[in-house]
C-alpha cells in the first residue's frame, strides 16, 4: 500500500522534534455545490527541528512514532522559487504617470540655475 503524501503550512514548531502542520483541502458541498475549505492538523517529525513556523512542507504518512505522530516531514516545498525570464509588458497606465513629472523636473531646474547665477 503507497504511502500518502500531502502538502500544507506549519503552524507549530514548539515541542521538541515535532511540527504541527495544517493542512488544507476543498470539497464539493454535498446537497448545496459549493466548494468550501476543510482543514485538519498533524503531527509530523521533525529530526533536525530545522522547519519554522509558516513554511510550507511535505509530509509523508509513516509507522507510528507516538501517540500522536504517525507523519515526518518530507521537505519545504519552495514557494518562493523564480519563473524563467518573463517579459513584461509596461502598461499604458503607467507611463502616462511616469511622463508627467518628468515633464515638470525640467522646468524647474532652469530656474534654479538663473537664481544662482
Amino acid at each position: 500500500m503507497p504511502k500518502r503524501v500531502m502538502m500544507g503550512t506549519v503552524v507549530s514548531d514548539k515541542t521538541d522534534k515535532t511540527v504541527v502542520v495544517l493542512v488544507e483541502r476543498r470539497v464539493k458541498h454535498p446537497l448545496y455545490g459549493k466548494i468550501i475549505k476543510r482543514s485538519k492538523k498533524y503531527h509530523a517529525h521533525d529530526e533536525g527541528n530545522e522547519f519554522r513556523e509558516g513554511e510550507i512542507v511535505r509530509i509523508e504518512e509513516t509507522a507510528p512514532i507516538s501517540k500522536l505522530k504517525t507523519w515526518k516531514v518530507l521537505g519545504r516545498v519552495d514557494t518562493h522559487a523564480t519563473p524563467e525570464k518573463v517579459e513584461k509588458k509596461p502598461a499604458k497606465a503607467k507611463k502616462a504617470r511616469d511622463e508627467a513629472p518628468a515633464e515638470t523636473a525640467p522646468e524647474t531646474a532652469p530656474e534654479a540655475e538663473t537664481a544662482e547665477a
